[in-house]
C-alpha cells in the first residue's frame, strides 16, 4: 500500500516538473496553481518573475468553513478566487494543474474561476 502511494506521488511530481518547464507566470498573466490534499483545497496566483504570490484562497481560511473538498466546493473556491483576482484587475492567468489530472476537483476549480470571469 505504501509503495503504491509513493509511486503515485512520484508520477505526479514528474508530471509537475514537465508542466513547469513550459509555463511561467508574469505580472500581466500570472500562474494560477492548484493544490489538493486529503483535507483541503488551495489556489495560489503567482508572479514567477518577481517571485511573489498575488492572491490565494484555501479551504483552511476561517470564512471558508462551509466550502468542502468536493467538486461543488472546488467550484465555489474557484469562483471566490476569480472574484479576488478581478478586484486586483487581473483577468487572464496561466492555469497550472500542478501535476494533477484535469478532471474532478481540479477541473471544477478551473471552471469556477472561468465562471467568475477569469480567462485561461
Amino acid at each position: 500500500m505504501i509503495r503504491k502511494m509513493v509511486e503515485k506521488d512520484r508520477k505526479r511530481l514528474k508530471r509537475k516538473i514537465h508542466i513547469r518547464k513550459r509555463i511561467s507566470g508574469t505580472a500581466l498573466r500570472p500562474r494560477m496553481s492548484v493544490y489538493k490534499s486529503n483535507r483541503a483545497l488551495s489556489i495560489q496566483v503567482i508572479d514567477d518573475v518577481a517571485g511573489t504570490t498575488i492572491a490565494s484562497a484555501s479551504t483552511y481560511e476561517k470564512d471558508m468553513k462551509d466550502v468542502s473538498k468536493t467538486i461543488d466546493g472546488a467550484a465555489k473556491l474557484g469562483e471566490i478566487m476569480g472574484k479576488r483576482l478581478l478586484e486586483k484587475k487581473i483577468s487572464t492567468v496561466v492555469f497550472d494543474r500542478n501535476g494533477y489530472l484535469y478532471h474532478g476537483v481540479v477541473k471544477a476549480m478551473a471552471e469556477g474561476a472561468r465562471k467568475a470571469g477569469i480567462q485561461f
